[in-house]
């Protein structure tokens, strides 16, 4: 699930728009990489840092600059919050999860900007180490990138964070609703069994039901689903109750109780409890985050 889903938010337009919108406005880089500890340095696109995407055509800074993205995914394995780390070089780069029913599917990484103005020693101290792994580009144009990096204070740094924090938030709701729509590359019985759910979501709906429904049987029918969509079909029908009981809960007349109900729980104690799973809070607490 966690692959289908980065890989719905990595190809969709909003994503695109975002970190196009992102550079336009603030000045700052920002992309969309998968959850967990990268192997790899991510680049971050034609809106990089030009420090530090000189740094990162030496073998030594690439691997440095790879260490810094690991401490981040790692702080970010250990507390999904925003996380920021400070590079070898003094810069400041920034690790914003991405979160979708208590798991973390993404991350947006973003600024290569310095807190504090560099100085003159600032840059002798990095060109040590910078020629001792064979730099071999024009030292000159390295320090007029070096120091022409953004310098930001406490307070733009605390507005960019928020920035980071609102779209991760909308990526996640545009995420949820990823999972449970149809792709075109699904088997047909799986597309009308997601059908099949949404129609009778507020009814009493079953996997064998659902299997009778696509002509299979119950237990070929279950392990279709499961590969198809990473999720077992008793997952699928939380989350499809869950999409609607936010869209319930945008009427403010609309009481906690009947938003349960006409998602399809039973109990209000049953809806709370899967309400928090898939939307990481309370239906009060969400209903009051879409009304700020």
């Amino acid at each position: 699930m966690k692959s289908a889903a980065f890989e719905a938010l990595a190809q969709s337009k909003i994503v695109r728009e975002y970190e196009e919108a992102f550079r336009e406005a603030t000045g700052f880089p920002l992309k969309l990489v998968p959850e967990g500890v990268p192997d790899k340095r991510h680049s971050l696109g034609s809106g990089e840092n030009p420090f530090c995407a000189q740094i990162s055509r030496l073998a030594g800074g690439c691997e440095a600059c790879l260490k810094a993205q690991q401490e981040a995914m790692r702080k970010l394995g250990k507390k999904l919050a925003p996380q920021h780390v400070r590079c070898f070089a003094g810069l400041t780069d920034v690790a914003v999860p991405v979160v979708i029913g208590g798991q973390h599917i993404a991350t947006l990484l973003s600024a290569q900007v310095f807190r504090r103005q560099p100085t003159k020693q600032d840059f002798t101290d990095l060109t040590a180490k910078l020629i001792a792994w064979g730099l071999d580009t024009d030292l000159y144009q390295l320090e007029e990138a070096y120091f022409h990096t953004r310098v930001v204070t406490e307070e733009q740094f605390r507005a960019m964070i928020r920035l980071l924090t609102l779209f991760a938030h909308h990526l996640a709701e545009f995420g949820s609703r990823c999972i449970i729509a149809a792709r075109h590359d699904e088997p047909v019985p799986v597309a009308r069994a997601k059908e099949y759910v949404k129609d009778r979501s507020a009814d009493h709906v079953t996997m064998r039901g659902a299997a009778e429904h696509v002509h299979l049987s119950a237990f070929y029918f279950c392990k279709m689903f499961k590969k198809a969509t990473g999720m077992t079909f008793t997952e699928y029908v939380s989350r499809v109750r869950i999409e609607k009981a936010k869209n319930l809960l945008a009427n403010p007349h609309a009481r906690v109780s009947e938003v349960a109900f006409a998602s399809g729980f039973q109990s209000i104690p049953h809806f709370n409890r899967v309400f928090r799973k898939y939307a990481g809070m309370a239906p009060r607490q969400y209903r009051l985050s879409i009304r700020s």
